[in-house]
């Protein structure tokens, strides 16, 4: 582990626990998939809503990384659509557009936290943690 590396409260299930990552940025994805790994998560990676929509980590991710503004599906639409199916995922959502209005909307419907990018290794793990323990 690096020095001066941000720490995890790892929650019990790390080393099985699927975080999804929803973002059209593929540098982004990319980094983010490595993080991840490098800390023993599963993770799956999605460049679109609709593509997480049709795939099987819709009904085993344990935690969702969902960018705000992309083509297509936005990520506030992909969260609105979780809830009509009724699929529970905690969801931190990542912005490089700070709307207040649309931050305080998936904040009320739930969304563990919201983090502006760029936004730093430790709050993205911070937020981690707290999504997986809900």
């Amino acid at each position: 582990m690096r020095k001066n590396a941000p720490t995890l409260n790892k929650h019990p299930m790390t080393d099985i626990s699927l975080i999804s990552v929803v973002d059209d940025d593929e540098s982004l994805r990319e980094s983010l998939e490595g993080l991840l790994k490098s800390l023993s998560y599963n993770t799956a990676v999605f460049s679109s809503a609709e593509s997480f929509l049709s795939s099987d980590a819709l009904n085993t991710s344990a935690c969702l990384i969902l960018d705000m503004r992309m083509p297509g599906m936005s990520g506030p639409e992909l969260q609105r659509e979780l809830i009509s199916r009724q699929r529970n995922i905690p969801i931190i959502f990542i912005t490089a557009h700070g709307d207040d209005d649309v931050i305080a909307h998936v904040m009320a419907d739930g969304a563990v936290d919201c983090l502006l990018k760029p936004f730093s290794e430790d709050s993205l793990l911070k937020a981690i943690s707290r999504a997986l323990s809900c």
